[in-house]
This record gives structure tokens, sequence and C-alpha cells, in this order.
């Protein structure tokens, strides 16, 4: 089972690692849901990570709110991109939820890419028709609650089910939201996951 834990900075990075994390996504600001990270705390975590046999999500998010990205923003994000890749990242979280001309490549990208929880603001249909367009673009998985922010995960097994069998082998859904040490057990035994993220996936001391 890989754990990945969902890190707002560096500072609880070491502990989570050394408590079993194997993967960080790492963000600034989750008060609004994660964005971008300063170039320096990516660069220290990206060290710290590889040396202790763990690999580095970083979020490319230019602020909080929706996921509809004028081409200024876009912008942002590509330059954000380009730093977090320099800085020896793993792979890239960021998702938008309307088409837009960005001129990313991701089929360039010896990276893992994960679409964000923008994909819990499509509608059931819509979801489907991302996972195709998505799995198409070469994304490695799709990060999800499996329904609205807030409901416990338990509630949402059974549209989380529908997700992953319509994915089958294209890309993985990562559960996320609501998994915790209590329960993340149970979450990976209902809908045979082998990966999990949340704040609260490996036991931290407060």
């Amino acid at each position: 089972m890989l754990y990945e834990f969902c890190a707002e900075n560096f500072e609880r990075v070491p502990a989570a690692i050394e408590a079993g994390a194997r993967r960080i996504e790492l963000c600034d600001n989750l008060a609004v849901g994660g964005t971008t990270p300063s170039a320096g705390v990516i660069s220290a975590t990206v060290s710290y990570a590889h040396e202790h046999d763990a690999r580095v999500m970083c979020m490319i998010r230019p602020r909080g709110g929706d996921f509809h990205y004028n081409q200024d923003e876009l912008r942002m994000m590509e330059m954000d991109l380009g730093l977090a890749v320099s800085a020896g990242v793993d792979g890239l979280v960021f998702g938008c939820c309307k088409p837009c001309a960005s001129g990313w490549a991701l089929d360039e990208l010896t990276l893992d890419i994960t679409f964000h929880m923008a994909f819990d603001q499509l509608s059931p249909e819509a979801q489907l028709d991302a996972i195709d367009t998505l799995a198409d673009c070469g994304v490695t998985r799709i990060l999800t609650h499996g329904g609205a922010a807030g409901t416990p995960i338990e509630d949402n097994f059974e549209k989380l089910a529908r997700l992953i069998e319509y994915a089958g082998d294209r890309l993985t859904i990562l559960p996320g939201g609501g998994i915790t040490t209590a329960n993340r057990d149970a979450v990976a035994a209902a809908l045979g996951v082998s990966e999990l993220h949340g704040t609260k996936i490996v036991p931290l001391e407060v």
C-alpha cells in the first residue's frame, strides 16, 4: 500500500516519511485546497524525500477558488511547472474544469501527472468523459473524494468503485479526503486500491 501524504509545507514531511509515507503531495495554503509552494520549499522537500526513498508530487495552482483559469494564469502555472521540474520533482498535480489552449504537451513530460480534486467539481457524466480525455493525455492518476467535499468517504464507496472500474488500467483513481490512519485499511479493502491520499494518512504526533 502506498500512502501519499498531503503536506502544506516542509515542516511535517520528515515525520510523515518516517511514519510510512512513500509519496508527498507538496502544496501551500491548504485552507483553500492547496496552491503552488515556493521554490525553496520544493527544493528542500525534494532533497529530503529523495534521500529517504520517497517521491514528491508538486501542486501547480496559482490561487484558490474555482478551476477556470485565464491565459495569464495558465502562463503563471507553466512557469511554476518549469521551476518544479527543474527542482527535481517526481510529478505534478494540477487540474482545470474547462477547455483551454494552454499549449502544454503532457506527453513530453517524463513525470507522473495527477489531476486533482477539480475532478469532483464535474458532473457525473462529465467525469467519465474526463477520464477518457485525461487517459488519452497521459495523465497518471485522478485524485478524487468521490462526492461532495465534507461527506464521509465511506458514503462514496459506490461512486468511487464505478470510477475505478471505468478507468480500468488506463489511469489510477486515487481516493482522498477523509481518509485517516483509523479507516485507511477499510477504505483500501472496500475499493481494492493500492494508493491512498490524505493529510492524516500516516500516524503523526499532534
